[in-house]
C-alpha cells in the first residue's frame, strides 16, 4: 500500500539516512514521555476469547466475558430515562447545534444549469435543557392531536435538530416511531406508511413539497402531517381530511395542555421504540421493529468503544438519521454530554456543492472531534486527495509520498510522528476540521487502502464498525490504539459472536488457522424482527436453548488469534459460475473500486455463463485524460459508449484485478461504463451507498443481454 516516488536512489539513500537519524534521535523522549507504550501494549492483547471450547462457540469481549453489558447508567432501562438523566447531569451545556443561513442565491453554471448556494452563519445552540423542554411540550401537542401510546408515528425528514427533538418525544411518550429515508422512492414510501397504519407524520417543508405531494392521496389513514421548518405554502391539493400543522404550533398545544390531558404512559425496555425501514439493497424496504432496550444494549456497547468520551467533544451530524448507524452514535453523544453540530453532504466542506466558494462549510466552523462516515464517503476523501497529489509539482508529490510512506511504517509499528503531522498533513486534515480524533466508519466495508490513508493523513484512529439494523447497530468495533487493517474488532460488550458453518461455500467454524462461518449476532441488542413479516422474522432470528436471540447475518467471518473479526464473504454475493467456480462479487469490487478510474462499481455474474461482467461508474477527469492519450474524440457519453475505451478500461481493471491477487475467473471480461452516477435518488444503491443489485440488474438488463452474447432488440 506504499506510495511510489520517482527519487533518484543515491538522494533516496541519503534521505533515508536522515530519517534514521532522526528516529533514533526522538526515540528516548518518544518513550518517556508519549503514552504510545501503552496503546502498543494494549493492541497487542487479546480482544476477545471463546466462551467455550466447542467448535462454534460464541466469541464475547473479554470485558464482558462473564455477563453481557445491557445499560449505560444503572436504573436507565429506556430511552426516555437516559435522556432525562442526561438532561439532569449535562443540563445547562450545549446539545444541538445548527447553523443559520445568512445569504441564499442562484449560481448558473457554464453548462446552463442553476445551483443553489448558500452563506451560513455560527451554530447556535440547544441546551439539554431546551431540548428537553421541546420534547415534552411536542409529545404532549402530539398527544392533543389523537396520538396514543404503543401507537406508530411517521417521520420522513432530512437530518436535523428537529429530527432528534420529535425522536426523544416519541420515545417519552412511548410513541412507535417509524424512520423512513429522505431519499426513498415514491412507492417505498407508501409501502412504508401504509403497512404501518400512520395517520401522523413529521416532515419538512421541501420534502412534503417535492416526495408527499406526489403520493399523500396513497395514504389513506393519513391524517396530520408535521412541518419541523415552520408553515408551508398553500398546498390545494391536500386530500380533505389531512391537517398540516408547524412543530412549533404542536409544541405550542402541548405546552397549554393541561396536567390530566398529558401522556402518563411511559414506555417499559421491551416496547418498541423505532421501527426503522431498512434502505432496501435486496428488494422492498423492511420495517426492523427495535425495543428500548434493544438501542440502550447497542449505544453501551459502542460508547465502551470509545475512550474519554465526553462533555468537550464535538459530533458532527450529517448522514441519514434513519440510518442506524447515525440514529446510534448521536444517542451516544447524547447520553454522555457531548455536542451535536448538525450539517449534510451539500455543506459539509468548504467545497461542498452548496457552500459558496470563499465561504466556510460546516466541519471548518464546527471543528468537530468525532464524526461517523459510510466507505463511500472516505473513499471519496481519498480519491480527491490523491488526486490533488498527483497534481503537485514533483518535489511537494515527493516530499508527501516520503512521509506518507515513513510514517506508515511507523504506524504499523505503533509509534506516532508529530513532525509530520504538523508540518506535512495538517493541510489534509484541515478538510475535516482539524480537531477528529476518532472516525467511525460503518455501513459496509472500508477498503485497507482507505482506512491507511485516513489514518495517516487525518491523524486519528479510525473504528471500522460492523453491525445491521436488525442488531441494533451494534456487533464489532475496532479499538482505538488498533491500526490494522480490513477487520472490524472484536464483539462488543453488548454482544457476542459465533460463526456456524456454511456447506455450499466451504466455509467451517473447525477451519484452520482460523475458524470462518456465517456471522450470529446474540445479545439484548438483537431486535424483535420485522414489522408484519412473520416468515423473514423466523428465517433470520433464532432463540437457542439457554434462551439467547442469535440474529442470522448472512455475512461470512473469521475470528483471528486476538479475537478480532474480518469479514470475508457474504452469501447473497456468492455466484456458482457454469463451470463450477465460486465468485465472490464483494471481493471483486473491494479490489477494483480505489482505482482512480473507478467511481464505483457492480460486478455481475451468472451460474448460466462461464465469466464476470461488471457496471461501472467512471471517473469523469481520469476517463476522459485516458481518452486523449489515446486519440479519441468525443463527449462524455459518446466516450462511456465507446466499446474501445470499454476495453482500454478493461486492461486497467485486469491490472489491477492481478495485482489483488483476483483468480482469472473472478476478472470480469467485459463492462460497461455508465456516463451517469449511482446515488440514492437514482434507486440503484442505498442511503449508505450500498448497491442495490436487484435494480441495477434490471436497470443494466440489456447490457447484461450484450455482454454475455444475447440477441439484443
Amino acid at each position: 500500500m506504499k506510495l511510489k516516488h520517482n527519487i533518484n536512489p543515491i538522494l533516496l539513500q541519503f534521505i533515508n539516512f536522515i530519517i534514521l537519524v532522526y528516529s533514533v534521535v526522538t526515540y528516548i523522549p518518544w518513550y518517556i514521555f508519549s503514552g504510545s507504550r501503552q496503546a502498543i501494549a494494549k493492541a497487542k492483547q487479546v480482544k476477545a476469547k471463546p466462551v467455550n471450547n466447542r467448535p462454534g462457540g460464541p466469541y464475547r469481549s473479554v470485558n464482558s466475558l462473564h455477563c453481557l453489558a445491557s445499560v449505560l447508567y444503572p436504573g436507565c432501562d429506556t430511552l426516555d430515562k437516559v435522556f432525562k438523566y442526561a438532561k439532569t447531569k449535562f443540563k445547562d451545556k450545549k446539545l444541538l447545534g445548527t447553523r443559520e443561513i445568512l445569504k441564499e442565491e442562484d449560481e448558473i453554471q457554464p453548462s446552463g444549469k442553476v445551483f443553489k448556494k448558500v452563506i451560513l452563519g455560527k451554530y447556535t445552540w440547544l441546551s439539554y435543557e431546551d431540548v428537553y423542554v421541546k420534547a415534552v411540550n411536542f409529545g404532549n401537542g402530539l398527544a392533543v392531536l389523537g396520538q396514543q401510546p404503543k401507537t406508530n408515528i411517521a417521520i420522513f425528514c432530512e437530518t436535523r435538530a428537529e429530527w432528534m427533538i420529535a425522536a426523544q418525544a416519541c420515545f417519552m411518550c412511548n410513541y412507535q416511531l417509524v424512520t423512513l429515508y429522505a431519499t426513498l422512492g415514491g412507492a417505498a414510501i407508501v409501502h412504508g406508511l401504509n403497512e404501518t397504519e400512520v395517520t401522523t407524520i413529521i416532515t419538512s417543508k421541501e420534502l412534503m413539497q417535492t416526495k408527499l405531494k406526489e403520493i399523500v392521496s396513497q395514504v389513506p389513514l393519513l391524517r396530520h402531517i408535521i412541518t419541523v421548518d415552520g408553515k408551508p405554502t398553500t398546498w390545494s391539493e391536500f386530500p380533505k381530511g389531512v391537517i398540516v400543522h408547524t412543530m412549533a404550533s404542536v409544541q405550542a398545544m402541548g405546552a397549554k395542555a393541561d396536567a390530566g390531558n398529558k401522556q402518563q404512559a411511559r414506555p417499559v425496555p421491551s416496547d418498541i421504540a423505532v421501527i426503522m425501514y431498512t434502505s432496501g439493497s435486496t428488494g422492498i424496504p423492511k420495517g426492523v421493529m427495535i425495543s428500548h432496550c434493544n438501542i440502550i444494549a447497542g449505544i453501551t456497547g459502542m460508547a465502551e468503544r470509545i475512550p474519554n468520551l465526553g462533555e468537550k467533544d464535538i459530533y458532527i451530524g450529517y448522514l441519514p438519521l434513519a440510518h442506524v448507524l447515525e440514529l446510534s452514535a448521536e444517542l451516544v453523544c447524547l447520553s454522555h454530554g457531548c455536542r451535536i453540530g448538525y450539517s449534510s453532504p451539500q455543506t459539509l466542506a468548504d467545497q461542498s456543492s452548496k457552500i459558496k466558494k470563499g465561504s466556510k462549510g460546516d466541519v471548518t466552523t464546527l471543528k468537530p472531534t468525532l464524526m461517523a462516515a459510510v466507505p463511500e464517503i472516505m473513499d471519496r476523501i481519498y480519491k480527491n486527495v490523491m488526486n490533488k497529489v498527483n497534481e503537485m509539482t514533483s518535489f511537494q508529490r515527493n516530499l508527501f509520498i516520503l512521509a506518507y510512506n515513513y510514517k506508515m511504517e511507523q504506524i504499523s509499528k505503533g509509534y506516532t510522528t508529530p513532525l509530520c503531522d504538523s508540518l506535512i498533513f495538517r493541510k489534509v486534515r484541515m478538510l475535516l476540521g482539524g480537531k477528529i480524533r476518532v472516525l467511525l466508519c460503518g455501513g459496509a466495508p472500508l477498503s485497507a487502502a482507505t482506512q491507511r490513508f485516513m489514518n495517516i493523513c487525518f491523524c486519528c484512529p479510525v473504528g471500522q464498525g460492523y453491525g445491521l439494523t436488525e442488531s441494533a447497530g451494534a456487533g464489532t468495533i475496532t479499538e482505538v490504539w488498533d491500526y490494522t487493517t480490513g477487520r472490524v474488532g472484536a464483539p462488543l460488550v453488548c454482544c457476542e459472536i459465533k460463526l456456524m458453518n456454511w456447506e455450499e461455500g466451504g466455509y467451517y467454524n473447525t477451519d484452520k488457522p482460523y475458524p470462518r462461518g456465517e456471522i450470529l449476532i446474540g445479545g439484548q441488542n438483537v431486535t424483535v424482527g420485522y414489522y408484519k413479516n412473520e416468515g423473514r422474522t423466523k428465517k433470520d432470528f433464532t432463540i437457542d436453548e439457554n434462551g439467547q436471540r442469535w440474529l442470522h447475518t448472512g455475512d461470512i467471518g473469521e475470528f483471528h488469534q486476538d479475537g478480532c473479526l474480518k469479514i470475508i464473504d457474504r452469501k447473497k454475493d456468492l455466484v456458482k459460475l457454469q463451470a463450477g467456480e465460486y465468485v465472490s462479487l464483494g471481493k471483486v469490487e473491494a479490489a477494483l473500486k480505489n482505482l482512480p478510474l473507478v467511481d464505483n462499481i457492480c460486478a455481475y455474474a451468472s451460474s448460466f455463463h462461464s465469466y464476470v461482467i461488471g457496471f461501472v461508474v467512471p471517473n469523469q477527469k481520469e476517463l476522459v485524460e485516458l481518452a486523449r492519450k489515446k486519440g479519441f474524440k468525443g463527449t462524455w457519453e459518446e466516450i462511456c459508449n465507446s466499446p474501445e475505451m470499454e476495453k482500454e478500461v478493461l486492461k486497467v481493471l485486469a491490472e489491477a484485478a492481478m495485482a489483488a491477487n483476483l483468480e482469472k475467473f473472478e476478472i470480469p471480461v467485459k463492462i460497461r461504463l455508465s456516463p451517469d452516477p449511482w446515488t440514492p435518488e437514482t434507486g440503484l444503491v442505498t442511503d449508505a451507498f450500498k448497491l442495490k443489485r436487484k435494480e441495477l440488474t434490471a436497470y443494466y438488463q440489456q447490457d447484461i443481454d450484450r455482454m454475455y452474447g444475447k440477441n439484443v432488440k
